[in-house]
């Protein structure tokens, strides 16, 4: 029993404790570790998932239990790696991450679970990317805390199940849809996230100015937060954006006229739609009439793969109704031409599901 688990982690180096990141690439708000909420007190929005969280953790920590497998659904930015560390340091256990796209091949994850301590947190990002033959052992591995080994090859190959101390799974995805039912079936918890309140996002540039100590003014942090997708993510990255520009301007603080020239220069408008977000909606005016048109012509015709338009753009535009999916394709609303300020011609059909 002993060699099977020597050779799945054959390679890799000694196992450490708390926080471990193969293979996954930093974002900025993991650059600038402080912005990030350590507690499921600091994190601000999504207030009906957090309350079923808070009640989930305490009743697993009182029976001294490992939490149920997680599943976080959502466009990208809205904090489900912050959320899936803060449950680690809510549940006062270790956590390791990765990526689906880092695990190769079956023995990379065996690696990973062959050194995982009892009640471990284990996050799984772009969890719908992970592969067949990866996907099989972990259903085993969730339901029943064991690995499937393979020993030996050919007529005289034979299995034998590792044991795997009690862990808490944490799957994220963008695209659920793609996640395999037998997997999603496994999870005890799902979490959908939403995107922000204009509330939660004031409260969030509010706090983070804090950390960042620099100063912003009320307005301000209200126009930030409209221009800011209902996004962290993105309004922490405006945020530090305009902090340069108040520098530089050597103002105090960060003011509405400074906001507004900030906000001009980097082509992002009212409604928090950078020039990118405009260029599609021109495109299916112009070219193609308000729509419909499918998705992947429509990727083509500006120049990005689908997946990037399905999970970054389309997600906002249609949040904030300016984009119809139909079941004959992308549709430009009525809003859209109002906000981009082009005239409706008769033709254009626009605004309408089919």
């Amino acid at each position: 029993m002993g060699k099977p688990a020597e050779t799945a982690d054959q390679g890799k180096p000694a196992p450490q404790k708390g926080i471990v990141h193969p293979e996954k690439p930093l974002d900025e708000d993991e650059r600038d570790p402080q912005l990030r909420p350590q507690t499921l007190k600091e994190f601000l929005g999504q207030a009906a998932m957090k309350d079923n969280l808070q009640v989930f953790i305490t009743a697993a920590k009182e029976r001294r239990e490992s939490l149920d497998h997680l599943f976080l659904i959502g466009p990208p930015g809205l904090g489900k790696t912050t959320l899936a560390q803060v449950v680690a340091r809510e549940l006062e256990v270790d956590f390791k991450v990765t990526s689906a796209p880092a695990l190769e091949k079956p023995k990379d994850l065996a690696g990973i679970l062959t050194t995982v301590t009892e009640k471990t947190v284990f996050f799984i990002d772009e969890i719908h990317r992970l592969k067949p033959t990866i996907e099989e052992m972990l259903y085993i591995a969730m339901e029943d805390n064991e690995l499937d080994w393979i020993i030996g090859q050919g007529p005289s190959a034979r299995t034998i199940r590792i044991p795997v101390p009690p862990f808490t799974l944490i799957g994220a995805t963008t695209k659920a849809g793609n996640v395999s039912s037998p997997l999603i079936s496994r999870f005890g918890i799902t979490c959908r996230f939403s995107f922000y309140e204009q509330e939660d996002m004031e409260a969030i540039i509010r706090r983070s100015a804090g950390i960042l100590k620099v100063a912003i003014d009320s307005d301000a942090a209200a126009r930030l937060a409209k221009s800011s997708r209902g996004t962290p993510r993105v309004a922490n990255r405006l945020l530090r954006r305009m902090r340069d520009y108040s520098q530089v301007m050597r103002s105090p603080s960060i003011t509405c006229r400074i906001l507004e020239e900030g906000l001009k220069r980097l082509e992002i408008d009212a409604l928090g739609l950078e020039r990118y977000d405009r260029e599609i909606l021109k495109m299916i005016i112009e070219r193609y009439q308000g729509g419909p048109v499918g998705g992947e012509t429509l990727a083509i015709s500006v120049g990005e793969t689908v997946d990037t338009l399905e999970d970054y753009y389309e997600p906002y535009l249609i949040q904030a109704g300016l984009l119809q999916r139909t079941p004959r394709g992308r549709m430009v609303t009525n809003f859209a031409y109002r906000h981009l300020n082009i005239p409706q011609t008769s033709n254009e059909n626009s605004g309408f599901f089919l």
